[in-house]
């Protein structure tokens, strides 16, 4: 085979394609296929519990035996993917006889097709090929997509239109921040960003975009709700692209719903971009699983933006006190002696493990743990501050051990 190649793209929506083998190969290739459209069918006498799955879905076709020659018959496209290097050129061979194109996993200049390293944004396809050198083309792939996501590279022929992207920043690590978020972000013309966003990604925007600070800091300075849900209207009525930047997730404790509905209410579209919760990544990259097998079947996350017994508390404390898993509370730092205390009172032991975390995901992140009894007095002695994530049950008394061999 040459090793310059005619990069083409097929359409193979509805269209037969074999795939010989069951194995992780094949069960990589399978998914860009289906994707695609194409009729897929596997042959191979076993095939890995993925493929397995998606031909119990009906996704694809599983024939489980080997090959046969006649299997292509009908086909436009195959992949020879079996473990065995002479069932590979049997495949490639019929192939031939049928100028079917044919792809060898494991001898690729012997097959009449190659598969190049692809990547996707946007509703763009880049395909990469580097003359049998994958690991070039996958590198080289990877940096094309990621330019494009982060906005080094303008894919944009048409303006943006105005409007409002409500966008889930993550923790605080600004490589957490989901794709789409990201490649919104790059298209901006005015962000307005939360205290709890991705601080970082504010250096990456162009010179021309409007970077709006609605930071709400706990007990302290902050911007009105009703003020910044007109500052989204008014900015996109002025014909501008409007970024929302919040940290964690915008549906989670983060007033997000309300935005999207002073939008809905001016006639703005919206769209909205989940992000990873602090409520679950905080503790995570601090060694606290918020679930675990055989210790908590369920995981609750309060706001403890108001104390128990208020009038506008909407918590049932005595139900929460009574539950045997995890509670994660945000917003709580503040009133952790007296949420301890309800808890303890309520029924919760009061040797329940405790673990706090600072700024998770965070260079400057630190987590205490403690107990239900000690939590209030180890916040205090430690100098917790907001923003922290607090974890109640017993895995936050759970602790990797060392590694060994």
């Amino acid at each position: 085979m040459s090793e310059q190649h005619y990069l083409v793209g097929l359409d193979l929506a509805g269209r037969r394609v074999v795939v010989v083998g069951g194995g992780t190969v094949a069960q990589r290739r399978v998914v860009g296929l289906l994707a695609a459209g194409a009729d897929v069918e596997i042959v191979a006498p076993e095939v890995t519990p993925a493929v397995e799955g998606m031909a119990t879905a009906q996704e694809l076709r599983w024939t489980a035996r080997r090959y046969r020659d006649g299997d292509l018959d009908e086909a436009w496209y195959a992949l020879a993917c079996a473990d065995d290097p002479a069932v590979n050129a049997a495949v490639a061979e019929e192939a031939q006889r049928r100028r079917i194109f044919c792809v060898r996993a494991d001898d690729a200049p012997s097959g009449s097709a190659v598969t190049p390293a692809v990547g996707r944004h946007d509703g763009l396809t880049v395909g990469v090929l580097a003359g049998r050198r994958p690991r070039r083309s996958a590198a080289v792939r990877t940096a094309l997509v990621e330019a494009l996501q982060t906005g080094l590279v303008d894919d944009s022929v048409e303006p943006v239109r105005p409007g409002v992207a409500l966008v889930g920043g993550g923790p605080g690590d600004p490589e957490l921040i989901t794709v789409r978020g990201r490649r919104l972000l790059a298209r901006a013309d005015v962000v307005i960003t939360d205290r709890l966003g991705p601080r970082e990604l504010l250096d990456s925007l162009a010179p021309h975009v409007e970077v709006i600070d609605a930071a709400k800091i706990p007990y302290g300075r902050a911007m009105n709700q009703a003020r910044i849900n007109d500052l989204l209207v008014e900015h996109v009525r002025a014909g501008k692209f409007v970024v929302r930047l919040k940290g964690g997730d915008p549906y989670v404790f983060g007033r997000g719903f309300e935005e999207v509905l002073a939008c809905a209410e001016a006639g703005v579209p919206v769209t909205v971009v989940p992000g990873v919760t602090s409520a679950f990544a905080a503790p995570a990259v601090a060694d606290v699983p918020v679930s675990h097998r055989g210790v908590a079947h369920e995981i609750v996350v309060v706001s403890g933006h108001v104390r128990p017994g208020d009038p506008r508390s909407l918590v049932d404390w005595g139900a929460l006190a009574r539950l045997r898993g995890t509670l994660v509370l945000l917003m709580a730092v503040e009133r952790i002696a007296l949420f301890a205390e309800t808890l303890i009172e309520g029924g919760r032991p009061a040797d329940t493990p405790v673990a706090v975390v600072q700024d998770g995901t965070m260079r400057i992140q630190r987590a205490v743990r403690a107990t239900l009894a000690t939590v209030a007095d180890a916040v205090q002695e430690q100098g917790i501050r907001p923003p922290a994530v607090v974890v109640i049950g017993p895995v936050a008394g759970l602790v990797p051990g060392p590694v060994t061999d």
